[in-house]
């Protein structure tokens, strides 16, 4: 009796030990009732889109090799922050939207919102448009402040003429009615835009956002704003690929042997007055990367930007054995012969540069694109290290 009694609870301990350990056993796909495959998450995991929808919840930032004035925000669910800068005070915020994805709500007042996809944009400033060039969307841009036959991109020309791109005037007088029948709500220009047309654009409702490319000081970080543009249109990959090409190109001239020859910036305006680029500013730092030396490097204007005025006998006395001379030919009168910029100031006629023959304009577009400073400062490094034959760069020619 008592054996059958220790048989029957050795049986029922070994029922519970087997209850249990069903108990915790993971279901295998064998384990459904019908055979099936069991149902797979549907899209509402941890970091799906589709759970930030409407917030703001920051991922990572941009990463950035020269400019600093701006930057971008990522957050998830594909929202960017874009925040413009004068290198002290913000000037402009824009988020970025996704299309079909909500606005947040408590967005600070100075942020503008801009919802994809963004197209009809007012672009004013020239190099502005090259770096849309560059990344594949001058088809967003409905209005220029400049007028077809001052175009030397033949893609905006095209546009321009199959009545895609407008004319709306020049950027200190626009055509208001114009721009209010386009329905434009994105305006993008230059340092240049004068006070009275910000504050008649922001009373037609119109978004003025600065680009403050002309304002770095290093050339490769005003290639850089094309990283801007394509963080707003979705371009990152062809925005990053562009601007690595030019750094590449710059980081290959840096490999040469430096030539140790002296350049000289200048033009002369039309009413005699001369002007030489300063110290710091990108075209002399161009000069430098090309692997020559600014002539006035550390005399004139140091640390800016831009051109200084200058006497003809304090700039003849600094530049006059300067090895090339580089004039700007846009700004200075345009001369087509070595004679043409003679007689625009014959006390250029003794320097070393004009006896020997070196001497450079800039091609009419020099200053329309920023989108590649890395090959203009390489047509530099050519002009340093070119023969008496060599005579037409890209964007440099010789004045014979």
């Amino acid at each position: 009796m008592k054996t059958t009694i220790r048989w029957i609870a050795l049986m029922l301990a070994a029922a519970m030990l087997l209850m249990l350990a069903a108990c915790g056993k993971e279901p295998m796909p064998s384990d459904t009732t019908d055979g099936s495959e069991p149902a797979q998450p549907t899209g509402s995991g941890e970091d799906s889109d589709e759970n930030y929808d409407g917030k703001l919840v920051f991922d990572h930032a941009m990463a950035l090799s020269y400019a600093n004035r701006f930057s971008v925000d990522y957050y998830k669910g594909g929202y960017k922050m874009i925040t413009v800068t004068d290198g002290e005070a913000v000037t402009s915020k824009l988020l970025i939207v996704p299309e079909n994805r909500s606005i947040p709500e408590g967005l600070d007042a100075d942020v503008h919102v801009l919802q994809q996809p963004i197209t009809n944009i007012l672009v004013s400033s020239t190099p502005t448009t090259s770096l849309f060039y560059a990344i594949g969307m001058l088809d967003t841009i409905s209005l220029t402040t400049n007028d077809v036959d001052s175009w030397y991109i033949d893609e905006v020309k095209d546009l321009m003429n199959e009545g895609k791109m407008t004319y709306i005037g020049n950027y200190k007088t626009p055509d208001y009615d114009q721009i209010v029948a386009s329905g434009t709500k994105l305006a993008i220009f230059s340092t240049m835009l004068t006070e009275d047309v910000a504050e008649q654009l922001d009373a037609l409702g119109v978004y003025v956002m600065l680009d403050e490319a002309s304002e770095e000081d290093h050339p490769l970080a005003r290639v850089e704003w094309v990283k801007l543009y394509g963080a707003m249109f979705n371009k990152e990959a062809e925005a990053e690929a562009h601007f690595n090409a030019q750094a590449e190109l710059v980081e290959q001239i840096a490999e040469r042997e430096a030539t140790g020859k002296s350049v000289a910036i200048f033009y002369i305006t039309s009413k005699g007055v001369l002007y030489a680029r300063n110290s710091d500013d990108y075209m002399a730092k161009m000069v430098k990367l090309a692997g020559g030396e600014y002539i006035f490097d550390g005399k004139v204007g140091v640390g800016e930007t831009g051109t200084v005025k200058m006497e003809n006998e304090a700039f003849y006395d600094g530049a006059r054995d300067a090895d090339y001379i580089i004039y700007v030919w846009t700004l200075g009168g345009r001369p087509e012969t070595l004679a043409d910029l003679l007689e625009r100031g014959d006390f250029l006629e003794n320097m070393k540069a004009v006896q020997n023959g070196n001497v450079w304009c800039t091609s009419p577009d020099f200053f329309q694109i920023s989108s590649t400073l890395g090959d203009m400062i390489n047509d530099i490094n050519l002009m340093l290290n070119a023969d008496a034959s060599t005579d037409q760069l890209t964007y440099l020619f010789k004045l014979k």
